[in-house]
């Protein structure tokens, strides 16, 4: 398993690394997603740390705390093995302060999660979607806060727009309070807008990307193509509507090339879509998940060797995409892109 150093911090990541989203299982969308017990948990932690995954994510809001609760389980006993991302800030509950990233919604919703886990720390915090109704200045004090107090290791956000990172970045650096040093944002080859705004603005400021959902919500598994309708037991028929929407044509003509490149690696669908990332720029740790251990196994094999530089072309061109307004011009007009050079990798 390769390391990186995650963002501009001196913290080492794995490049894959573990989503407990699977773990607990309650509510339309999570128990969708899997139904792992502590048992089965141990088993996945267990292999995830002989391969060299020591990075495991999850959430307050996962199961209603019960992801939280399970991977706390799971790793008892070897806190000092692994590193463990959680998120607030989304709502939990019906009341007033159940949502958010004000200061006492952080402060309470931290000391949950440290009981939940079983730990006196969190390695990455992360707020979970930005807050519009609290000013940055006291979320962003209140985690420099939490860091001075030994609670905190690292801090990021998830689901930011750019201007959000950066007012809050402003914030800290005005005030010399600890900046983030993660994005945790949704990037696949059927997804690729964080490379308009959020890659360039992660190489500048420091932010390395933890990815979520690098098989497009399930899409790119390889059970699904133009000639395989999705599965009768597919989570896609409860969950798709919670999740990034891809048009059919588009799905269609990236899954066509991904199943060339596949069977030219000797690989699976999955595993050249996750290698792919790995090598896409400001990417730290491609976050997988697994219902099961023939799962994480399959999933585990995207890495240690390279798609080569014909089969990335290749990828790269199936899933590309005109950028938006005001990004197009940088890309079609000599002068813009001097002004503008790609990133590297």
């Amino acid at each position: 398993m390769d390391y990186r150093t995650l963002g501009k911090s001196g913290l080492k990541v794995p490049v894959l690394s573990f989503g407990a989203g699977t773990f607990g299982g309650s509510g339309p969308l999570f128990s969708a997603w899997g139904t792992t017990d502590v048992t089965e948990a141990r088993r996945l932690v267990d292999i995830c740390l002989e391969a060299g995954v020591n990075l495991f994510d999850t959430a307050d809001v996962y199961s209603s705390g019960a992801s939280e609760e399970v991977l706390g389980q799971a790793i008892k006993g070897r806190r000092d093995e692994v590193l463990i991302s959680t998120k607030a800030s989304l709502p939990t509950g019906d009341g007033p302060n159940d949502w958010g990233s004000s200061r006492s919604r952080l402060i309470g919703a931290i000391e949950k999660s440290l009981k939940r886990l079983g730990t006196d720390h969190i390695d990455i915090f992360q707020l979970h979607a930005f807050d519009a109704s609290t000013p940055v200045e006291e979320v962003v004090s209140t985690l420099d806060r939490l860091v001075s107090d030994g609670k905190l290791r690292y801090i990021g956000v998830s689901n930011f727009s750019g201007w959000q990172i950066m007012k809050s970045l402003a914030a800290a650096e005005k005030n010399g309070w600890t900046r983030y040093v993660a994005n945790q944002v949704y990037y696949s080859l059927i997804g690729r807008d964080y490379e308009w705004d959020l890659m360039p603005l992660g190489e500048d400021q420091g932010l390395g990307a933890l990815v979520w959902s690098p098989l497009g919500w399930g899409r790119l598994t390889g059970k699904i193509s133009r000639s395989k309708p999705i599965p009768a037991g597919s989570r896609l028929h409860e969950t798709a509507s919670f999740g990034p929407p891809v048009k059919d044509e588009y799905f269609y003509r990236v899954i066509d090339a991904l199943e060339e490149v596949a069977a030219e690696a000797g690989k699976t669908v999955p595993q050249v879509a996750i290698n792919w990332l790995i090598s896409r720029p400001t990417v730290s740790s491609v976050i997988i998940g697994a219902r099961n251990e023939e799962q994480l196994r399959q999933n585990l094999g995207s890495v240690g060797w390279s798609l080569t530089q014909e089969q990335i072309a290749k990828l790269d061109a199936a899933s590309a995409v005109t950028a938006p307004y005001p990004h197009f011009p940088y890309y079609r007009q000599e002068g813009f892109s001097r002004l503008n050079p790609p990133l590297a990798g």
